[in-house]
């Protein structure tokens, strides 16, 4: 599996956020991402998760599941935690094992790395 980028572009609230973003990732590799508060590194995977729109360019995945969409294939973990005070642990735990054992996942990681 391998998730390209191509002339990407997003833009928030009206304003570029960053243009012309290209890279590849294959299956077992890591790609970091860095820059300043404010370079596009969060919308970036947000935009690979699927919850904002892509502005310009082109994102594929390759030897993905044809019938999904990559936000159907993506696994988005915010900086935040995903912990609902209303579960106990065993029932996150049961709710996340849920979600991906329908069928085992191939590994593309995309790192981001916030220093300044």
């Amino acid at each position: 599996m391998r998730l390209e980028a191509s002339d990407l572009a997003c833009v928030r609230g009206g304003r570029e956020v960053f243009a012309g973003l290209r890279f590849a990732v294959a299956d077992g590799e890591a790609l970091l991402v860095t820059g300043r508060n404010g370079a596009g590194k969060s919308s970036l995977l947000r935009m690979i998760a699927g919850l904002i729109r892509i502005a310009g360019g082109r994102l594929s995945l390759i030897e993905g599941d044809p019938e999904r969409t990559i936000p159907e294939q993506a696994h988005y973990l915010g900086h935040q935690d995903a912990l609902k005070p209303s579960l106990s642990v065993a029932r996150t735990s049961a709710s996340g094992h849920a979600i991906s054992a329908a069928r085992p996942p191939k590994r593309l990681w995309l790192r981001l790395d916030w220093r300044r």
